[in-house]
């Protein structure tokens, strides 16, 4: 009995569980738990697992650790990686506005989501009242936040702090209207973005957000029993990347081109700051996807393998069919190939296999090169930095092929509890899964197309959308920010 207790791998586990609970017992609880209930609590904080009752409401150092890390990178993507990104690409005249627009964004979004996004999101009360609103919006129990303190919220993780997991959360919220910017790059007014994206956030966003990734969500397929839609979205296919490519589609045809579009070279100013943006985004791309698994385990492991190989497919594909259809392998498309293949591998990326990040690379690498060199050629709209282009078309494909090459092989959650109950196991296992998708694809693409017409027109009616003709020929840093980005 005594060799038993003080085994060394008794004894391993036990100092370990010290590690994790340390700090955790200011309150004195009514029964201590026994040393087998410590022991399986300590294993299921190894394997992301429910703790059961032994560290209920702990936080776990490792999984929180890696969320913290996680936050930030996303936040790193927007400032200073889209920043920097978006920046070189426009003309040196308009570079502080955009920098200018993601600071803005990332302000009033915190705001927001402070006040109800949050709630609206990841709460479940409008469900368990019953009321019509659960269909679109998580609840009121979180509103100002209230509540989310650093005791983990189990509907979303057994081992990250409520505080952590909003915060990574609305590292989202702020990069995902931001990324509307590159459509309307160099003539919509400051003001008017800050309005459209208040807007958008309470009737695109959070909606949407709410309906894939929420607890109750009706587009959960992993997580909800009940969902309606069994689909799949690992990091953000439909949420972040179909919602804002849609939407700059519409935004920039209803504001109408720059000033001398298709007659003036509008080319980027610096490729040097496009490609520091792009290594950045790169870089902050594994807090987006690996941090998506809510955890430091297996599937992080296995996004952040198959995000890398994608990027690096993606990069290299966009290139080498320019040299093949121009004459020369250019920085632009090496940074335009990599961004896509991020950008479609995210929806998938917890998902597929390393073989499945290999084809999406390809895929992105082609699909996005032919609408930003041909159709928008052909069709002559003035997506000013190809977010269309990237993010709406290279999204919609990402978000379809995951039905296809998704696999509980690498994520057993595709066929566990909540998924067996709703039929996602089924879908999953026998290739329905694709049709699935395209119901989520639709809706996302109805409420965003439908739900930025109104915004949009309703802020031009307003304040107007669009600077002055003076304005956008001087450059919207001076006028709108008093500034300029160089001093020479």
């Amino acid at each position: 009995m005594l060799g038993t207790l003080f085994s060394p791998r008794t004894l391993l586990l036990a100092f370990g569980l010290a590690a994790v609970s340390w700090g955790a017992c200011a309150a004195e609880a009514p029964a201590a738990p026994s040393l087998e209930e410590r022991l399986t609590a300590l294993e299921a904080y190894v394997n992301n697992a429910d703790p059961g009752t032994a560290l209920t409401g702990v936080p776990g150092p490792g999984h929180n650790a890696w969320m913290m890390t996680s936050a930030a990178l996303v936040l790193f993507m927007t400032l200073p990686g889209l920043a920097l990104f978006y920046g070189g690409l426009v003309r040196s005249k308009n570079v502080l506005s955009v920098l200018a627009q993601c600071l803005g964004i990332a302000g009033l979004v915190t705001i927001l989501w402070w006040a109800f996004g949050y709630s609206f999101v990841f709460g479940k009360s409008f469900t368990e009242s019953g009321s019509f609103l659960g269909h679109f919006l998580g609840g009121t129990e979180f509103l100002f936040l209230r509540g989310v303190g650093s005791a983990p919220n189990t509907d979303y993780a057994f081992w990250v702090s409520h505080n952590v997991f909003a915060m990574y959360q609305m590292m989202f919220a702020i990069i995902t209207p931001a990324l509307i910017v590159g459509a309307i790059a160099e003539r919509m007014k400051f003001s008017a973005i800050l309005a459209f994206v208040t807007l958008w956030m309470v009737f695109i966003y959070f909606p949407l957000a709410h309906m894939v990734w929420g607890a109750t969500g009706s587009m959960n397929g992993v997580w909800n029993a009940e969902a309606s839609i069994r689909a799949i979205d690992f990091a953000g296919g439909t949420v972040v990347h179909m919602s804002s490519g849609w939407s700059a589609l519409v935004l920039c045809l209803i504001l109408g081109p720059r000033i001398g579009f298709l007659k003036e070279k509008m080319a980027p100013h610096s490729m040097v700051l496009c490609m520091v943006g792009t290594g950045v985004l790169w870089a902050g791309w594994y807090g987006f996807n690996a941090g998506s698994a809510l955890a430091a385990d297996g599937v992080a492991a296995n996004a952040f393998m198959t995000t890398t190989v994608a990027a690096a497919v993606g990069a290299f594909t966009w290139p080498m069919l320019e040299w093949l259809t121009r004459g020369h392998p250019s920085i632009l498309g090496f940074c335009s190939g990599a961004v896509g293949g991020l950008v479609v591998i995210t929806p998938a990326a917890g998902f597929v296999g390393v073989s499945g990040a290999v084809l999406i690379g390809l895929l992105a690498g082609a699909v996005p090169f032919f609408a930003c060199t041909k159709l928008k050629g052909w069709l002559k709209y003035d997506d000013a930095l190809d977010t269309f282009g990237v993010h709406a078309v290279g999204g919609t494909m990402g978000a379809l092929v995951t039905g296809l090459l998704a696999t509980a092989d690498v994520n057993a959650n595709l066929t566990g509890a909540a998924a067996t109950k709703n039929g996602l196991a089924g879908l999953v296992t026998d290739g329905g899964l694709w049709f699935e998708q395209l119901k989520a694809m639709g809706l996302t693409i109805v409420l965003s197309v439908l739900g930025t017409i109104a915004i949009a027109y309703l802020v031009k009616a307003t304040i107007g959308l669009r600077a002055a003709p003076e304005v956008e020929r001087q450059g919207l840093d001076l006028a709108e920010h008093g500034e300029e980005g160089y001093i020479y």
